[in-house]
């Protein structure tokens, strides 16, 4: 519940005001103040008369009615009260707590909290905080963080749940000259959330208005499906979001817990959410930054690049980073090439990299840059490394470069690596709206970051194979492992292609089963969890008297109850699971099967709903994917059927609830079947 009083308020009062600019309650006044607040501002002190030239009440129950906006910066316990008379009395509808004291400290500190909370909620408040830095929009400074960005509408939105993490972030940008339109830190979460901030941005959108770039840190997410939706509507309109998810390990978890209270999320959890979501996922302040000054471009049609240097070497590392990301640096050549060959001085170069010499000049810039636009349409985006030695000024290369990128119909990157010696040609390329990167191969990496992450739109539902089968088998058993012949016709009634198998309790059932099926034979013990730490896994089983022997040796494990039989099959062994998380539901994992699932650990998870254009990019991404595709004269996999399983088994676990792990491992593939050869399923009710 977000209300236009947070966003656009015209009372604000800042109760907690301080003469004091070192002070939270000091700084966000002087903010407010300096950042050009056009409505009317209050300031409550019991101990000033006035306050930053602001006369100031002694109490809030003093001040006029219907105050828009309370930024809160007093002690958590009289906080409580302070927004309780501004919400009862007042007609307060917004709530900006930056105290702390509150959820991050402990069971009292909830409690407190909790009565923040409630109080908001029944009178239809919004709030941010406890505990965070504050709100900055173009409307309002409403943050005691500094330094402050000069906000602009086709800036960068940034939400965040954590306060000094947002002003890391915001001072990289302005080091970097990304512009922002707003920052929401919205600490503890205590009734609105990042999520919240999505939605309310999703629902209020304006096209050719509002920031088509969200910029996101998140030390929790409760609510996926929340983010999810709102995520995928903002990129439907235009949008680009990045996002960093911190506490994904169980370290980084611990810390976030005892920061703001997160929870913990598992890597492979976010990493599916962000992927249907369309999210471009970064690891550091420093990675969200990058991204953030790409997207300010515009977006790259295609992966041809060019490079245009005056030094050698950061186009060498350039171009080593492009092409580890996918990218083509195709050579420019022919009768075009030798004219702008003939317009730069002798030992350059127009291969790509173009390199135009440490004594290339401004005007030999723009003919390069023109050339490459006009002649070689086939390029799809420039990047231009140009620093200084120190020994002339860059000024004028600087200006063509701005000219160049502002009349361009295709992305112009610079990277200005001379952050010191070109420290004031670098400022005024800012003053003039411009973003610069100062590293060629942090940017190439995180320009692959963005062009690499696509949005996928979800294939039409499909039906279950058989529900009645697997409601009456769900509901016939308990909690639990579910025995195998139950697994195996689980299988069945959702489509989902198995070996023929055969359940073993006598030795001379095995004579009979030799008429049946042909050997090559699979031996397996059926009881225990895992068949291989007992040993008791057979394969290419090629006699009845090795089938009698090896069905004796199984039999005797412990706790084995018969003997499971199947064709052997020859293939790619594949891993096929899923579990159930608490928050983010069933996530289905795939990769390389067998051991290798453990050893490697090549696999990549997928959110429901399964569609076959993100099930496909899944797949590529694994590290073993060229084996799924066949190499050295060994036959591959049919992808086909491999995805046809996939999308089977998440139709299943979106029929049942109950359903919470699943491992079909090894599944068999080749380019006339894909079958599961073992099941493990596990039901929770």
């Amino acid at each position: 519940m977000i209300t236009k009083e947070l966003f656009e308020p015209r009372h604000i009062v800042v109760i907690g005001g301080s003469n004091d600019p070192s002070k939270p309650g000091g700084r966000v006044l002087k903010n407010l103040i300096e950042g050009g607040f056009r409505g009317v501002l209050y300031v409550v002190n019991h101990k000033e008369n006035s306050v930053q030239g602001i006369s100031c009440y002694s109490d809030v129950s003093l001040l006029p009615s219907n105050v828009d906006l309370a930024i809160i910066s007093i002690p958590s316990k009289p906080a409580i009260q302070a927004v309780k008379i501004m919400a009862k009395e007042k007609n307060c509808k917004a709530f900006i707590v930056l105290s702390a004291g509150f959820s991050e400290t402990g069971e009292e500190g909830k409690n407190l909290e909790e009565q923040l909370i409630d109080i908001c909620n029944e009178y239809q408040a919004t709030l941010i905080g406890p505990n965070c830095m504050g709100v900055l929009t173009p409307h309002y400074s409403g943050t005691f963080a500094g330094p402050l960005p000069e906000l602009s509408f086709d800036g960068c939105d940034f939400a965040t749940g954590s306060g000094a993490t947002a002003a890391f972030i915001l001072e990289n940008g302005i080091n970097m000259g990304v512009k922002f339109s707003s920052m929401y830190s919205v600490g503890n979460s205590a009734q609105t959330a990042v999520e919240d901030i999505l939605e309310y941005w999703d629902e209020t959108f304006i096209p050719n208005k509002s920031s088509k770039v969200k910029l996101l840190y998140l030390e929790k997410i409760e609510k996926p499906s929340m983010f999810l939706k709102h995520c995928q509507s903002l990129i439907k309109k235009g949008c680009r979001i990045a996002a960093i998810k911190a506490g994904t390990s169980e370290a980084g978890s611990r810390a976030a817990s005892s920061h703001t209270g997160a929870l913990a999320t598992s890597d492979s959890s976010v990493e599916a959410l962000f992927k249907k979501a369309g999210v471009i996922r970064c690891y550091s302040r420093e990675e969200l930054i990058l991204a953030a000054a790409i997207l300010q471009f515009e977006p790259l049609k295609g992966k041809n690049i060019a490079i245009i240097t005056h030094a050698g070497g950061p186009g060498v590392m350039l171009s080593d980073a492009l092409s580890k990301e996918g990218f083509s640096l195709p050579a420019l050549e022919g009768e075009k090439a030798e004219r702008l060959l003939s317009k730069l001085f002798p030992g350059s170069s127009v291969s790509n990299p173009i390199d135009f010499l440490a004594t290339g000049t401004s005007t030999q810039l723009g003919e390069i840059i023109d050339s490459i636009l006009n002649d070689f349409q086939f390029i799809d985006g420039i990047a231009v490394i140009f620093g200084s030695a120190g020994l002339f000024d860059v000024s004028e290369v600087y200006k063509v470069l701005n000219e160049k990128i502002k009349n361009s119909s295709k992305p112009i990157y610079p990277i200005l690596p001379s952050i010191i010696v070109a420290k004031k040609e670098i400022k005024h390329f800012f003053s003039l709206g411009r973003v610069a990167f100062f590293d060629e191969v942090r940017f190439g990496t995180i320009l692959g970051r963005v062009y690499n992450t696509p949005f996928f739109d979800e294939d039409e539902a499909e039906q279950i194979s058989d529900p009645i089968k697997i409601e009456e088998i769900i509901s016939k058993n308990s909690s639990g492992y579910l025995p195998q012949s139950e697994a195996i016709a689980l299988l069945d009634a959702a489509g989902i292609s198995h070996v023929s198998e055969f359940i073993i309790n006598q030795e001379s059932e095995i004579e009979e089963l030799n008429t049946k099926l042909p050997f090559p034979w699979v031996m397996k013990v059926v009881g225990p969890l895992h068949k291989s730490d007992v040993k008791g896994v057979y394969t290419n089983v090629k006699s009845l008297t090795a089938a009698i022997d090896i069905y004796n040796k199984l039999i005797c494990i412990e706790d084995a109850i018969s003997v499971l039989i199947q064709p052997m099959e020859k293939g790619v062994e594949i891993f096929l699971g899923a579990k159930r998380d608490k928050l983010f539901g069933p996530i289905i994992f795939v990769g390389l099967g067998g051991i290798f699932v453990e050893v490697l650990k090549d696999i990549s998870p997928i959110m429901l709903p399964i569609s076959t254009e993100e099930t496909l990019f899944s797949l590529k991404k694994l590290k073993g994917y060229k084996i799924f595709e066949g190499v050295r004269g060994e036959e591959g996999c049919n992808l086909e059927l491999l995805i046809d399983n996939i999308k089977a088994l998440g139709q299943l676990l979106d029929y049942a609830p109950e359903i919470s792990e699943i491992d079909l491992n090894p599944i068999i593939g080749n380019k006339n079947s894909v079958n599961a050869v073992d099941v493990r399923i596990r039901i929770t009710k």
